[in-house]
């Protein structure tokens, strides 16, 4: 089935659609809420639709940056420690992270890459003029491996982890210090060509592919099992370093 969880500044209209386990109609999922580096929140709409055979999903956070001005009164009380979010279970050495599919990381930045330098329009995310091309990184791979991984290994699909990891904790557990993340999931369509107009027929995922502030990308594919709902799941993780 094909799903849009698109989190960002312009998510699509809400629509009635199938729960994801319980096949009953349902509205928008969740709302988000990602505490920034300065101790603000940033809330995100979460909402979804289905088709059959594949699934799609994307993610959108920022560091929002805090300011004050001066004032009297008393003082608020501070707000009460967020706890983090756990960290992914390390990835096993030598995990195929590209489905054995040939040139993987070639065919993956080159295909984003030409998206960004030709522009494109994004639905009811808007038109993106051309965008510098980005760079391939590995942390953000090594957090793109954790979730598909963890995708696969217990037959989940979505970006909160099996033990709750988000994707800012999957991006801090590889050292990666960010001012933005940005993440597509997709499942169960084989190929890098197949994704990639998947993900780019979605407003939000395309967004996330064409928006300018991001620089680099990183993107694992790990294949299912017999026991698993689709054959692959895939992970694209986008970020911009402080």
């Amino acid at each position: 089935m094909l799903v849009y969880r698109p989190h960002g500044l312009r998510a699509e209209a809400p629509r009635r659609v199938r729960h994801l386990t319980a096949g009953q109609l349902a509205l928008p999922l969740l709302t988000l809420l990602h505490r920034s580096r300065r101790r603000r929140w940033l809330a995100l709409p979460s909402m979804a639709s289905h088709r059959a055979f594949a699934r799609l999903g994307s993610l959108w956070l920022v560091a929002l940056v805090a300011a004050c001005g001066g004032g009297g009164g008393d003082a608020p009380a501070p707000a009460p420690a967020a706890t983090p979010a756990p960290a992914p279970s390390p990835v096993p050495a030598g995990t195929d992270a590209t489905c054995a599919l040939p040139d993987f990381e070639a065919s993956l930045i080159a295909r984003v890459n030409q998206l960004r330098a030709a522009g494109a329009s994004c639905g009811s995310n808007g038109n993106f003029a051309p965008a510098a091309a980005l760079t391939w990184n590995t942390q953000l791979t090594q957090a793109a491996t954790a979730h598909s991984l963890d995708m696969v290994t217990n037959n989940f699909f979505d970006h909160v982890g099996s033990n709750g990891s988000t994707l800012s904790s999957r991006v801090n557990a590889t050292g990666y210090a960010w001012s933005g993340l940005g993440e597509n999931i997709a499942a169960g369509y084989g190929t890098v060509t197949n994704v990639m107009t998947g993900w780019m027929n979605s407003p939000g995922h395309c967004a996330n592919i064409m928006n300018p502030a991001f620089t680099q990308i990183g993107v694992a594919c790990i294949k299912g099992t017999s026991t698993n709902r689709y054959g692959d799941y895939w992970t694209m993780d986008l970020g911009r370093p402080q």
